[in-house]
């Protein structure tokens, strides 16, 4: 068969790793081995319906084999091979690891990051220690052989070969190396079996290989003559079945890191195993930061879920909440029931069970990283936090048991973050309600008129920032038989009898006025009222009814926006500012044109501090200059 030439996105990969400037090139070793173990994998489970395999979970193994004088390394399986068209189209496939993506998304950051180590790079990772690469295999069902022959950039070749049996030979026809890089080392034995140990160590199968090692002469005990040994390299023991005591921090680090391409540390692992009536082990981890498509539609959750030691899907959805969607991690169980396709997993109630015990223990470690990792648990809200608010607001309070206690919201007193709880304990006894102000930062909100009053009452506010928030605290409610109430709402509960008394009657000597600047506003407020929530500041907008002013800002950020409903917006005036007095004046001597003047300019005025654009910008500027005439 003629040379064929790698697609261009397979020989960008290919160009990355044949001139590669990073460091840690002994991954490849462990990449070769991954898929090895996959293709022994597959003929495993086929070996447990289909006779014809004749082979037993025993007679399956990875070979390593070493040839100094020839420079080539050999990574051997009987797994179930590939046939002619399977070569041609799955070598030199990028692994579903982000490694491209990832790359383009950071084309301007830090050369030097070493996304090689950290992203899963499939076989094309072999052409970081090798100038050629044999792949010689042979497919379950077929007679036939086929040899995959490549020296890089150049292109492959296809030819038919001969393979007494089934499964896939890679031979590594390794580099010389130079004042650069070292390559000898790779056909050391000792870098072998400490890089199978170091990356590779929990492959299910045997890795095996020939050992030199020594003993002492029969004829003479004080001499010693050296031997070679075919020896199982690796443990064979998944580190999810590991006892606890035998791990260490950096091991548990090291699998997340490989497991699942993180680049981050986990904040917490959750090794845990189950026994009753379900039985699992888990391995979870609580990542630091979110994956770079985590909120959005591309992202896909899911553990890696086992059965008896033979993976049956990478991301198994049903066994995590949305609301815990982050989290990484593999279960394994015996007692799953399987048909006849691993990649098909009955529903039944063993799963459920299951999926119920992991959210449990899920929320109990993330409550107590909350309550003995505050900072821990700071930095994962920072990454994951919306996520929390969304799963409430879009279950309609179904995850609010689940979730409650969970959420922070940064206060206003120190700017520090609180939970729920914390903030209702702090709370004076004469405080009736749970006082939040929304909008777009701290820093905004710290300048509305309508905080003056509470603050001065000595209560303290949350900042809701997150634009889900509103409509979040309209699924809560309350919280300990406190009610939630926005300092933009029409009654914050602050007043005496007696200061309701005297508005009441202020009020009603003034509605003429009030009617009058309603009507000079021509439908842009339902009201005009005297407010009981200004101090020192002229007026201020606030909302009536279920939809709020920043709900409809959120809201006309979305798709169809022309079809959102409208905040009744209620235009409040303070009833002890020197603005009152003017206008009474104006209303009192029938000057209507300048109460209209000073209605629109009070109002625009109020949705500036909202945070409002202005709807006439031309009227305003005409408005200031007719004042200053």
């Amino acid at each position: 068969m003629g040379k064929k030439q790698f697609k261009t996105e397979s020989k960008r990969m290919l160009d990355l790793m044949i001139n590669s400037i990073y460091t840690n090139k002994e991954i490849f070793l462990r990449e070769l081995i991954s898929n090895a173990s996959d293709a022994i994998d597959k003929l495993y489970f086929k070996s447990l319906t289909d006779n014809s395999v004749q082979l037993s979970r025993d007679d399956f193994k990875i070979d390593i084999a070493i040839d100094k004088e020839n420079r080539t390394l050999k990574i051997s399986d009987n797994g179930i091979g590939m046939t002619e068209e399977e070569l041609d189209k799955n070598l030199g496939t990028i692994a579903k690891s982000g490694s491209l993506q990832f790359s383009k998304e950071n084309e301007t950051a830090d050369k030097d990051v070493d996304i090689i180590g950290q992203f899963g790079v499939g076989f094309y990772a072999a052409f970081m220690v090798a100038d050629k690469v044999e792949v010689l295999s042979r497919a379950f069902g077929s007679d036939k052989a086929f040899r995959w022959t490549s020296a890089g950039l150049d292109g492959y070749t296809i030819e038919e070969a001969e393979k007494d049996t089934v499964g896939t030979e890679i031979t590594l026809h390794i580099m010389p190396s130079s004042e650069e890089a070292d390559y000898d080392k790779y056909l050391e034995s000792y870098t072998i079996q400490n890089l199978i140990k170091q990356y590779s160590d929990y492959i299910r199968f045997p890795v095996k290989m020939d050992v030199e090692k020594s003993r002492p002469k029969e004829d003479n005990p004080e001499e010693y003559e050296t031997y070679v040994e075919n020896e199982t390299i690796n443990s064979m023991i998944p580190l999810w079945k590991k006892n606890k005591s035998d791990i260490t921090e950096e091991e548990y680090n090291k699998f997340y890191s490989e497991k699942f391409y993180a680049y981050d540390k986990p904040l917490r692992v959750i090794h845990q195993k189950a026994e009753g009536t379900v039985s699992y082990q888990a391995l979870l981890y609580i990542p630091e930061k979110a994956d770079y498509n985590y909120y959005s539609k591309n992202f896909e959750k899911g553990l890696a879920l086992y059965c008896s030691g033979v993976k049956i899907m990478d991301k198994c959805a049903d066994l995590l909440p949305d609301c815990f969607s982050f989290v990484k991690g593999i279960v394994d169980s015996e007692d799953l029931s399987l048909n006849i396709s691993r990649e098909m997993l009955q529903q039944d109630r063993q799963l459920k069970v299951i999926a119920r015990a992991l959210e449990k223990k899920i929320k109990k470690e993330l409550e107590d990283m909350l309550k003995n990792e505050r900072e821990k648990y700071e930095t994962f809200w920072k990454s994951f936090g919306l996520q929390f608010k969304y799963a409430i607001y879009s279950s309609y309070g179904a995850e609010r048991t689940l979730l409650e206690d969970l959420l922070l919201f940064k206060r206003a007193s120190d700017g520090k973050l609180c939970t729920l709880k914390e903030y209702r304990d702090a709370m004076p006894e004469e405080q009736k309600y749970i006082y939040y102000a929304a909008g777009e930062s701290a820093e905004k909100l710290a300048l509305l008129p309508q905080a003056e009053l509470v603050r001065d009452k000595g209560f303290d506010m949350l900042y809701l920032t997150d634009d889900v928030d509103e409509f979040l605290m309209q699924i809560l409610h309350d919280f300990e038989e406190k009610e939630f109430k926005s300092i933009s709402g029409d009654d914050l509960g602050l007043e005496t009898e007696e200061e309701k008394k005297e508005k009441e009657e202020k009020a009603e000597e003034n509605k003429d006025l009030f009617a009058a600047m309603k009507d000079a506003l021509d439908g842009k407020v339902c009201e005009v009222v005297l407010s009981s929530k200004l101090k020192s500041h002229p007026v201020c907008l606030s909302g009536k009814g279920a939809l709020s002013i920043e709900m409809e800002k959120v809201l006309n950020t979305m798709p169809g926006a022309e079809n959102v409903p409208k905040a009744e917006k209620v235009l409040e005036i303070n009833g002890d500012h020197a603005v009152f007095e003017t206008l009474k004046s104006a209303f009192a001597a029938g000057d209507t044109d300048k109460v209209k003047l000073y209605a629109e300019l009070l109002y625009n005025q109020a949705r500036l501090v909202e945070g409002l654009s202005i709807e006439d910008p031309v009227a305003f500027s005409n408005a200031i200059c007719e004042l200053m005439k």
